[in-house]
């Protein structure tokens, strides 16, 4: 890996194809998979990232909002692509670039079934989103009926798939909860199926639906996001996945502190003694937050740990250094290969999703 002489994000696309292989390796062969790219391929590029998926013959792409579909379709993606929170304002946009909107309450599907037939469309494809206990987004069960009733005279769309979101599907205390969640789905896309009279895909498995359930509910097609990118939710499968991501920096400057000085903004930090610390140009602008600062986060430098100091400014940090051999210049990394995203996430009170979504835009991206 080449040394970094910048704050940069790597993105080993090798990592990402041995992800991909992974949880392949955990479904039938005739299982769709469906490659959850949305929020910047989580943080990373979502362009770089569908572009090698696509080549790795993924059956659909997955996006939150439709200026991500878009973003996609103008860098010449093809392989479908389900939005998965679209809103009536983007509709126009959504038609014109071959977009799949869900379709999760009676407004969303009036408004879309209007929009549709104002472009004259003919067997547009749609997803029926059902809600069966996460209580975010979806129809319920009882809707099942009133979706029928639209559809029935409406040639302008088609139903691709129906699917849920399971709640907890990593924690094996919420076990029966989530079979639960799967029995209920089962029942409602199965009466759904057989009243559209046609039978469109179904999925429900997320990453640790498809690593902890596959067996009993593969389905026609499963999601997977944060597993794609080197997370598991679960240390065992952690283990044998690997983190695409990589942040970097470097040491800007070295200040000797003495005994009763203070470091950074409101003095967050009061030196006990004399130390050393480094200043690392990466800050809250560029997704390390405040909540990392206090000796809650940590960087890596010459294999040594170095945690932050006081609070996190906007565009740097600053780490203890007093028992690490290093010099200005030398690489620093913020997390990735050997320096877990799960661990800097957990000591701050947050998640890996938070963490490596958050990196911001400005950061220069590098693929390998």
């Amino acid at each position: 890996m080449p040394k970094a002489k910048e704050t940069v994000l790597e993105i080993n696309l090798n990592a990402l194809e041995h992800n991909f292989y992974f949880l392949r390796s955990k479904l039938k062969k005739d299982t769709k998979f469906l490659a959850v790219v949305k929020a910047f391929a989580y943080g990373s590029d979502a362009i770089a990232v569908a572009k090698h998926l696509e080549q790795l013959q993924v059956d659909y792409f997955a996006v939150a909002y439709t200026s991500e579909g878009v973003a996609l379709r103008d860098a010449g993606i093809t392989t479908p692509i389900l939005v998965l929170h679209p809103q009536k304002i983007n509709f126009n946009s959504l038609i014109e670039h071959c977009l799949e909107p869900s379709l999760y309450n009676a407004y969303i599907l009036r408004s879309f079934l209007e929009t549709a037939k104002q472009h004259q469309q003919k067997n547009y494809p749609i997803h029926i989103k059902f809600n069966t206990g996460l209580n975010r987004l979806g129809f319920w069960e009882n809707d099942v009926d009133y979706i029928i009733e639209r559809l029935a005279p409406a040639d302008t769309v088609r139903v691709a798939s129906v699917f849920s979101h399971l709640a907890a599907s990593e924690d094996p205390n919420e076990k029966e909860f989530t079979l639960n969640q799967i029995a209920t789905f089962k029942k409602i896309a199965g009466e759904f199926s057989s009243k559209i009279e046609y039978r469109p895909l179904w999925h429900q498995l997320n990453t640790s639906g498809i690593l902890n359930y596959a067996e009993v509910a593969q389905f026609d097609m499963v999601r997977s996001g944060i597993g794609l990118y080197g997370f598991g939710n679960d240390p065992e499968y952690s283990r044998q996945l690997k983190p695409i991501a990589t942040l970097k920096s470097i040491i800007s400057q070295i200040h000797h502190i003495e005994k009763g000085e203070s470091v950074g903004y409101n003095r967050g930090y009061k030196a006990a003694d004399f130390m050393k610390t480094a200043t690392i140009p990466v800050g809250h602008a560029d997704g390390i937050g405040r909540h990392f600062g206090h000796e809650k986060g940590f960087v890596t430098i010459n294999d040594k740990k170095a945690p932050i100091l006081g609070n996190v400014c906007m565009d740097m940090l600053m780490v203890n250094i007093s028992e690490v051999d290093c010099r200005e210049g030398d690489e620093v990394i913020v997390f990735g290969a050997g320096a877990s995203a799960e661990i800097l996430a957990e000591n701050a009170g947050t998640i890996s999703y938070e963490l490596i979504t958050g990196i911001s835009q400005r950061v220069k991206r590098i693929f390998l």
